[in-house]
């Protein structure tokens, strides 16, 4: 994980796996389907920090995710589960979203 305050939604979403790529994670922000500690945003710059929980709405799914760190780079699916933890209830593992 990488030692730093913040990052761009659009790339955290890509580095936790949270879509496939980094353009879905934009679209995503930018069409409003991402609230970062309850408020919407409409800018995939937008940043987030440790402690932020980021709730978006996918295809078939709800997820919301508190951030817990930050990756410089995109690694193996096991690495990024120091990236978030998970608030859903719902115990399904889930990979990542076609979106």
């Amino acid at each position: 994980m990488a030692q730093t305050e913040r990052q761009r939604i659009d790339r955290w979403l890509w580095h936790a796996r949270v879509v496939r790529t980094r353009d879905a994670a934009a679209a995503l922000a930018g069409a409003g389907y991402v609230r970062v500690n309850g408020v919407r945003i409409d800018a995939p710059g937008r940043f987030v920090r440790a402690g932020d929980v980021v709730t978006v709405a996918l295809d078939h799914r709800v997820r919301v995710l508190k951030v817990r760190g930050f990756a410089e780079r995109r690694g193996p699916a096991g690495t990024v589960t120091g990236l978030y933890e998970d608030l859903c209830d719902d115990s399904a593992e889930g990979g990542e979203a076609s979106a």
